[in-house]
């Protein structure tokens, strides 16, 4: 990376926060339209995966019939922990307020940070550390607060089942993340997104035929916004998250993140009225300084080693 390109990382990602930021709103909308969780998330990937297939087939091509039958058993279990992050966290909005459920699904710094230093060998510096500290403690102020205002029940029916929901998906994307670090070295980014996303679509649309859901049958607007969800959040927001993993580390990628509550938190203020106590405006500004002390701490520690991440023969 030449020295005019050493920010492009750290912008990139803060313009994928900002779109996917958008996620929980356009979810919440289509939920309204009488769409079922399952639904969403499998025409969310499905869709995106349609748009990716004749762009990897003619810049791709070579390299993903190249590819190592190891390199592809990791990309389709990243598709696998995708599913189930996505199907999870998007049923938790059916359940509980957008400030908990994008505060909760989050976490994955605990989970990334932890298995990061035990599986891929990283060892984050004391300011990511700090970082990752400060963006818990203020993750947990958003929850505490959302948690202790009553809320509406028509959009809060069951916090609990909700908060479990995005707590689980936060597991997955944790797992997500890692695979997507270990694979990035070796693995172009057109073909990972590829096979996790259309990996992903599979699992999703085959358990919507099981569960007896259905496609078809939706208002206009419901698919509209479907589509909306595939072509941002989706294809531009993680897609930057995934060239991101190839320059700073899994840790970091996910600290930044939890950028995302604040964003979807204010969305939710104005457009459905859930508002925030100073609390939460605290969690909000503990969230954003743990991101900036994670930044300063990027290349404090032993530094990201792509080379050792997996790279045996698998």
């Amino acid at each position: 990376m030449t020295r005019s390109w050493a920010g492009g990382p750290y912008v990139v990602l803060a313009l994928g926060v900002a779109v996917v930021s958008t996620a929980s709103i356009l979810i919440r909308y289509a939920q309204a339209e009488g769409v079922p969780s399952l639904t969403i998330a499998a025409v969310r990937l499905a869709l995106a995966a349609l748009v990716l297939t004749p762009i990897v087939w003619m810049r791709a091509g070579p390299e993903l019939r190249a590819l190592r039958r190891g390199d592809l058993a990791l990309a389709l279990l990243s598709g696998v922990a995708l599913a189930i992050h996505f199907w999870s966290w998007i049923a938790s909005l059916a359940y509980t307020s957008v400030a908990s459920s994008t505060v909760l699904v989050t976490t994955n710094p605990l989970w990334v940070g932890l298995a990061s230093m035990l599986i891929l060998g990283e060892r984050p510096g004391r300011r990511t550390i700090g970082g990752i500290a400060l963006t818990l403690v203020g993750s947990l102020f958003i929850f505490t607060s959302d948690s202790s205002q009553s809320g509406s029940a028509a959009l809060q029916p069951d916090p609990v089942r909700g908060n479990l929901l995005a707590l689980l998906g936060a597991l997955a994307a944790s797992a997500y993340l890692l695979l997507g670090r270990a694979l990035r070295p070796r693995v172009g980014l057109l073909v990972y997104i590829w096979l996790a996303y259309g990996t992903a679509a599979l699992v999703l649309l085959l358990t919507v035929g099981v569960t007896g859901h259905t496609l078809m049958g939706y208002s206009t607007l419901a698919y509209a916004i479907m589509i909306a969800l595939a072509l941002g959040p989706q294809l531009s927001g993680h897609t930057a998250f995934n060239w991101a993993l190839r320059h700073v580390s899994a840790t970091f990628v996910a600290i930044s993140i939890l950028g995302e509550p604040i964003g979807s938190a204010l969305l939710a203020l104005v457009l459905f009225g859930e508002r925030f106590a100073p609390l939460q405006l605290a969690g909000f500004v503990l969230i954003l300084g743990g991101i900036f002390l994670a930044a300063r701490g990027e290349g404090e520690g032993g530094g990201v080693r792509p080379e050792s991440v997996l790279s045996k023969e698998q």
